[in-house]
């Protein structure tokens, strides 16, 4: 062989490992980044459970409020708890 061509082979050799390096070290961010996403999904469903445990607490408070409040008409409170005694029967005939 000639100069030429082992400076070319060792060129290429260097840039072969420079890939393989790089591919390396993408293979490690990518491990980082999927930890982190799943890290981050958690962080999400824990949020999203609050939300729905504050908004049932939310909705008793303002059926509870409705149901003592003085100054709500009657009519208002009754139509409200037919309702929610109609949800809890489909709930029961979803239970069947």
């Amino acid at each position: 062989m000639t100069d030429e061509n082992n400076k070319l082979l060792v060129d290429l050799e260097v840039r072969v490992k420079q890939i393989m390096l790089l591919c390396d070290t993408l293979k490690e961010e990518n491990v980082a980044l999927k930890t982190e996403l799943n890290t981050r999904q958690q962080q999400i469903d824990e949020v999203v459970a609050d939300l729905n445990h504050l908004k049932t607490r939310y909705d008793s408070l303002k059926i509870a409020r409705t149901v003592t409040a003085a100054s709500v008409d009657v009519e208002v409170a009754k139509q409200r708890l037919s309702k929610l005694v109609r949800e809890v029967d489909k709930c029961i005939n979803l239970l069947k």
